[in-house]
C-alpha cells in the first residue's frame, strides 16, 4: 500500500511524510485526524456492485482503486484499508464480526459487517468507517454516548447478543444499530459474507444503489436517485430527476466522480438508479 499517496488522497498531504517516514507516533490525536479524514474523503458506496462483478476486498487492491479515485467501498473494504493503513503508521488494530440491525434486518452478529479496535495508552478505542452514516471519529470503548459525533448520537453498551458490545444508532439515521464480539477476527473470517454482499441479486447493496459520506456536522446519503442530508437542526430530502444531475451529486457531494465509466456505463447505471425508485414506489403502494 503506498501510504503516502493514500494520506495525500485523503487530504493529508501535509502529513504525509511525517508519517510515512514513522516521525509521527500513534496519538489519539493522530487517530481521530485519521478517521475524520478518511470517512470524510472516501464514499462509502454501492455504486461497484451495479454490474453484478462484485469488487475486490484486497485492502491493496482498493487501496489503488480509491487512490486513483474510481471508487470507495463499504465496510469490509473500507475498514479493510483503514486497517491496513492504520497498522502501516504504527497503530495497534484487532478486527472483529459483527452485524448490523436496520428496519428490515433484526440484530445479528454474522460477520456481515467488520468492526475495528485499536489499543492505544491502555485504552481502546472503537474505530469503524464501514457503517455509511455511522463514526465521526473513534470513540472510547466504554458504555456511554460520545459527544464528538455531531450531528448524531451514538450511545455504546455491552451487547446482548454476543460477548462485546452494542453501538446504538441516533433515532434519524436508517441504521439502528450494530453489535460486535470482543473476540479477535481474522480477514477470512469475512470472505464468505463479502462474496454474497457484493454478488448475490439479494444483497441490498446490489438492490439498492447507494453512496455516503459522512462530514463534521452533516451526513449525505444518496439511495438510488433519494438525496438525504442531515444536519444538526434539520433533514433536507430531494429526488435527483436528471441524469448529468445524479452524476454531478456522485462527483460533487460525494467524491465519486466515476472518470472510469463509459457512456455506455453511466446510461446503464442511470436507467438502474431510475429503476429502484420506481420499484420502490410501487412497494410503497402495495405495502
Amino acid at each position: 500500500m503506498d501510504t503516502a499517496a493514500f494520506l495525500h488522497r485523503i487530504g493529508l498531504a501535509s502529513h504525509a511524510s511525517s508519517y510515512a517516514a514513522g516521525h509521527a507516533a500513534p496519538s489519539v490525536e493522530g487517530l481521530s485526524e485519521l478517521h475524520e479524514a478518511f470517512v470524510g474523503t472516501i464514499p462509502y458506496e454501492s455504486v461497484q456492485f451495479q454490474f453484478g462483478q462484485g469488487g475486490s476486498m484486497d485492502p491493496e487492491a482498493v487501496a489503488r482503486r480509491i487512490i486513483a479515485r474510481e471508487g470507495g467501498g463499504y465496510c469490509f473494504q473500507l475498514n479493510g484499508v483503514l486497517a491496513h493503513l492504520l497498522t502501516s503508521l504504527g497503530y495497534d488494530v484487532t478486527l472483529h464480526r459483527g452485524g448490523v440491525q436496520t428496519a428490515t434486518r433484526p440484530a445479528v452478529v454474522d460477520a456481515s459487517h467488520m468492526v475495528l479496535t485499536v489499543e492505544l495508552d491502555g485504552e481502546t478505542w472503537l474505530v469503524d468507517a464501514g457503517l455509511g452514516d455511522g463514526l465521526l471519529t473513534p470513540m472510547p470503548l466504554q458504555a456511554g454516548a460520545s459527544a464528538y459525533q455531531d450531528p448524531f448520537t451514538l450511545t455504546l453498551r455491552k451487547s446482548d447478543l454476543v460477548d462485546g458490545w452494542r453501538l446504538d444508532h441516533d433515532p434519524r439515521a436508517g441504521l439502528i444499530g450494530m453489535d460486535f464480539e470482543s473476540a479477535p477476527a481474522t480477514f477470512t473470517d469475512f470472505e464468505a459474507q463479502h462474496q454474497h454482499l457484493s454478488l448475490s441479486p439479494d444483497s441490498p447493496f446490489v438492490r439498492t444503489c447507494s453512496a455516503f459520506l459522512r462530514r463534521p456536522g452533516q451526513m449525505a446519503a444518496l439511495r438510488s436517485v433519494g438525496l438525504t442530508q442531515t444536519y444538526k437542526d434539520r433533514i433536507d430530502n430531494k429526488i435527483i430527476d436528471s441524469q448529468p444531475e445524479y452524476y454531478e451529486v456522485l462527483a460533487d457531494l460525494f467524491q465519486l466522480p466515476l472518470l472510469h465509466f463509459t457512456a455506455a456505463d453511466r446510461d446503464a447505471l442511470w436507467r438502474r438508479v431510475w429503476t429502484q425508485y420506481e420499484n420502490f414506489l410501487a412497494a410503497q403502494q402495495h405495502g
